[in-house]
């Protein structure tokens, strides 16, 4: 017995040397092991703020880099657009020029045709366009009674812009369709090429401590966006940063500072709620950080690349740790939707599993 024991063993290891080039294995500080394939996905986006650019590793896994940003002044004009030269020549994606409007009163003389800012702004917004391979509006303040003026806001820039740039617009957070929303999935979907979803902020600053975005809200966002939106445009956004809760405490870190608050108060024990960790200390007063790991970046993308979703896109790049890109893999889109089909087919026993299987070498 001991003898094939060890015979066992060893066979084990020989397999291990064989195919250990298919499978990634890893542990974070906080000893959970990631085992297993890494996830496939045609389209990974990461934005990069303009300033940092240092932070980006032109050789990481993305295919589409969303610089940030081009922003409304006080007067309506556009400034502060990035100058894509700064983006490392050696990457060989796309940039897309982002521009983002602060304010809900500003936003409302900025789109409005009852003022003469909103021509100039698409104007502007087209030229600055020419340099990058898309745009997308990151509008966050839309008041509700501009709604219309903000579809044809969106569909006067589609209009004008050359033929062969990504047209793309970030989106809060839908679970269901809701009566004269601002950001209606359906209708921004029609007017552009990509609707980029910022499924985090679950919990923010001012709201009680909990995950950015937990595994459960993220399955209802894209359980409910894969209705309305054509999988070709769906871009499902992940949060790469952490956040405490406390008393002077309430703010966003990077992966790096929630690993240093970790070390200098104690290395408080990490717990897990459905994959995402967090850990409480107490100073003068106590304090919740929740955050996202290599171990919680990979669990939600797994759960979306067997929910079927092809794009997935991360604010922002910087906030993460370097390791966890070994973990993403760009394929053709045809291969990602075989990949989805698999996964679903395998956790579901439906249809002609022998036949998925044949599909599943297509990767």
């Amino acid at each position: 017995m001991r003898e094939f024991i060890s015979l066992f063993k060893t066979a084990f290891l020989v397999l291990i040397l064989i195919f250990g080039s298919c499978f990634c294995f890893a542990t974070d500080i906080e000893g959970s092991e990631i085992k297993g394939e890494p996830c496939a996905f045609s389209e990974v986006w990461g934005y990069v703020m303009e300033g940092l650019e240092n932070e980006f590793d032109a050789k990481s896994p993305i295919t589409d880099v969303g610089y940030f940003s081009a922003t409304v002044n006080t007067y309506g004009e556009l400034v502060g657009v990035p100058k894509r030269s700064k983006i490392p020549s050696s990457y060989k994606g796309r940039v897309h020029l982002v521009t983002s409007c602060d304010g809900r009163s500003l936003s409302h003389f900025a789109i409005s045709p009852d003022f003469p800012l909103r021509e100039k702004l698409i104007s502007d917004l087209v030229r600055e366009a020419e340099s990058f391979d898309g745009l997308q509006i990151d509008y966050e303040y839309i008041p509700g009674r501009d709604a219309q003026n903000f579809l044809t806001f969106l569909e006067e820039i589609r209009k004008r812009l050359p033929r062969g740039k990504i047209f793309s617009v970030a989106v809060p957070a839908r679970m269901r369709t809701i009566s004269d929303d601002i950001y209606h999935y359906p209708k921004i979907a029609a007017l552009c090429d990509r609707v980029f979803i910022m499924a985090y902020d679950e919990h923010w600053s001012t709201s009680a401590p909990g995950s950015i975005a937990s595994m459960d809200w993220c399955k209802k966002i894209a359980s409910y966006a894969k209705t309305v939106i054509p999988a070709e445009k769906l871009v499902i956004g992940l949060p790469s940063y952490g956040r405490t809760w406390g008393r002077t405490w309430n703010r966003a870190f990077y992966h790096s500072g929630v690993k240093r608050i970790w070390r200098e108060n104690g290395k408080p024990e990490i717990k897990r709620t459905k994959g995402i960790p967090h850990f409480s200390f107490t100073v003068p007063v106590s304090v919740t950080c929740y955050y996202e790991d290599d171990y919680s970046l990979v669990e939600r993308c797994r759960m979306y690349e067997q929910m079927g979703i092809g794009k997935i896109g991360f604010w922002r790049v910087g906030f993460e740790e370097s390791s966890f890109w070994k973990w993403i893999k760009i394929v053709p889109e045809r291969k990602s939707l075989v990949r989805a089909i698999f996964h679903q087919t395998k956790r579901e026993g439906q249809g002609n599993y022998d036949f998925v299987l044949a599909l599943q070498t297509l990767r």
